[in-house]
């Protein structure tokens, strides 16, 4: 008897982009007070791309996206649709999605942004992975991408040091494969808006007189991040009968070295299982998952038919995990 297919959304292709302008913590260190000890001790950030006025968050989804077309193999016009996460849009509207379609030539597609912070990359493969299911497109654009650099208060260097731009995109491919195939096993949302106060930006194009920074309760965003971080992963795990030790590889948000190995320490994950990217990049909020899931994959750490783990924390809060088979 043959094996039952199931429709799954298969990560088919993955794309990056950082940009060019390299900002060290030495070179950060002289426009606030501060040391590249001090931040390399408290976070692991060993520097950061910061954006050129060209470099845009639809400009950096856009060169992303194209990144994942070409490892997919796949042209434009065959996209249906192109989720785009981000907190620093170019505009209230059009999305940025709408603009990153224009520039790709994805005709056939429509476009929206999300706005989940941080976890805005695992929101999107959410969204994504139902809509491939339920048969609304065949191949979707998952993009991360974030000017943070623009939104950052340099007054404050509990805040300016952790933060980067960049983007990543993934493109998922609705394909029917076997119970042991490729593709999302589960994806896990989650949010408390009773701790929006914890980390946000003070500013909306709807508010007056707000100068539209980002600020953050560092100690509040850490106590409630290794808790609820470690238990969507858990969360994600119990769904599909398996234990951290069936886990090949862990993809964390990277925000900070000490939540990263916090997370990690609670679930028993040795180190050389976790892929950590945070000391070249920083902070990329919904960037920071495609871009660190890419260059695992792009230096062979992660090969097909590994078990790969992801989960993000962001304003909100907002919180999730996804579980997928490569």
């Amino acid at each position: 008897m043959s094996e039952r297919l199931r429709r799954r959304a298969v990560l088919a292709g993955i794309g990056t982009y950082l940009p060019e302008k390299i900002v060290s913590n030495a070179e950060m260190a002289e426009r606030v007070d501060t040391s590249d000890e001090w931040i390399t001790e408290r976070t692991g950030i060993r520097q950061r791309h910061f954006a050129g006025r060209h470099e845009t968050c639809a400009f950096m989804g856009t060169e992303a996206a194209r990144g994942a077309l070409a490892t997919a193999g796949i042209v434009p016009e065959n996209v249906g649709a192109i989720i785009l996460a981000t907190s620093t849009p170019d505009q209230a509207f059009p999305s940025t999605a709408v603009h990153v379609q224009g520039m790709l030539g994805a005709k056939n597609a429509f476009g929206f942004d999300i706005s989940a912070a941080c976890s805005g990359f695992i929101y999107g493969l959410g969204i994504a992975e139902a809509m491939l299911r339920a048969g609304q497109a065949n191949h979707i654009l998952v993009i991360g991408s974030e000017v943070y650099s623009r939104i950052l208060n340099f007054a404050d260097r509990g805040t300016c040091v952790l933060f980067g731009d960049g983007a990543g995109a993934v493109l998922l491919s609705a394909r029917d494969v076997a119970e042991d195939g490729p593709g999302i096993l589960s994806t896990h949302l989650h949010s408390d808006g009773t701790l929006t106060d914890i980390l946000y930006v003070d500013g909306a194009v709807g508010q007056p007189d707000k100068p539209g920074h980002l600020v953050m309760n560092g100690r509040e965003v850490f106590r409630h991040a290794v808790t609820l971080l470690a238990s969507a992963v858990n969360e994600a795990l119990a769904a599909n009968d398996l234990t951290a030790k069936d886990i090949d590889w862990l993809v964390p948000h990277q925000a900070n070295r000490r939540i990263i190995d916090g997370v990690g320490r609670k679930l028993g994950l040795p180190q050389e299982r976790v892929v950590v990217t945070v000391d070249q990049h920083a902070n990329t909020s919904a960037a920071s998952i495609p871009l660190a899931l890419a260059q695992a994959i792009n230096d062979g750490r992660i090969k097909p038919g590994q078990l790969v783990l992801l989960e993000a924390l962001g304003g909100g809060l907002t919180w999730g995990s996804a579980l997928l088979r490569m």
